[in-house]
C-alpha cells in the first residue's frame, strides 16, 4: 500500500514541526491511540486500536523517527503486531514547506505492509481504512492548531462503502437488515478466539 497527500496547515513551519514532535497532541490526533511514550532516542512505543474492514485489533509496536531535518523533514518507520489479527510495518516520509507567514504546506508519502488476517482482507479495504485514518488524523490535528477544518467528504463517506464491499466480499447475504452488523461482530469475537 502507498498513500501519498498534502495538507495546508494554518500556522508557521516551525509551530508545524513542534506539533508533529509533541506526543500529547499525536495522542489525541491519531484515531485509536491509547499511549505513545518515548522508547530511547527518536523511539515512541505506541499501543492503539484499530479497525480494517472486519478486523478490529489493539496494536502494540514501536515508532522511529530517522532522516531528521528540523524544521523540515524526517522519515518515521513504524512496525506494529495486532496479535491474531497480524501485523502491519512501513514507513512516512513527512517534508514541511512554509507557505506564507502563517501556514505551512505538509506533504506525505507513506508505505505500509500488513501480514496475517489483516493480509487476506484485501488491499482495497486496507488502502481504504489507511485513507480514512489519516483523513480523521488530519481533521484532528487542524483542530489542535486552530483551523477547525471539517473532514472531507469523501472520507466520511469511505467506510459505509467499505462495510459493504467487506460484506460482500465475505457472501454475506443481501438481504439488509442487521447481517452487516452481526457479521462484523462474529467476525471480531472469531478473531480474538485464535
Amino acid at each position: 500500500m502507498e498513500l501519498t497527500e498534502s495538507h495546508t496547515l494554518p500556522v508557521p513551519q516551525q509551530r508545524a514541526w513542534e506539533a508533529l514532535n509533541d506526543t500529547a497532541i499525536l495522542k489525541v490526533c491519531i484515531p485509536g491511540c491509547e499511549s505513545i511514550e518515548a522508547d530511547g532516542e527518536n523511539t515512541y512505543a505506541v499501543a492503539l486500536t484499530a479497525a480494517v474492514g472486519p478486523v478490529k485489533a489493539r496494536f502494540k509496536g514501536r515508532m522511529q523517527l530517522a532522516d531528521i531535518d528540523a524544521p523540515r523533514s524526517y522519515t518515521i518507520q513504524f512496525e506494529g503486531q495486532g496479535g491474531a489479527a497480524g501485523f502491519g510495518k512501513g514507513d512516512a516520509r513527512v517534508t514541511l514547506e512554509a507557505a506564507g507567514d502563517n501556514a505551512t504546506t505538509l506533504n506525505y508519502t507513506a508505505s505500509a505492509q500488513v501480514g496475517g488476517k489483516l493480509a487476506q482482507i484485501g488491499s482495497r479495504l486496507v488502502d481504504g481504512a489507511a485513507r480514512k485514518i489519516a483523513a480523521e488524523f488530519f481533521k484532528r490535528f487542524g483542530e489542535q492548531l486552530g483551523a477547525g477544518e471539517p473532514c472531507p467528504p469523501d472520507a466520511e463517506a469511505e467506510a459505509p462503502q467499505n462495510e459493504t464491499d467487506s460484506n460482500t466480499a465475505e457472501g454475506s447475504d443481501a438481504d439488509g437488515g442487521e447481517e452487516p452488523q452481526k457479521r462484523k461482530r462474529s467476525w471480531t469475537a472469531w478473531i480474538s478466539k485464535s
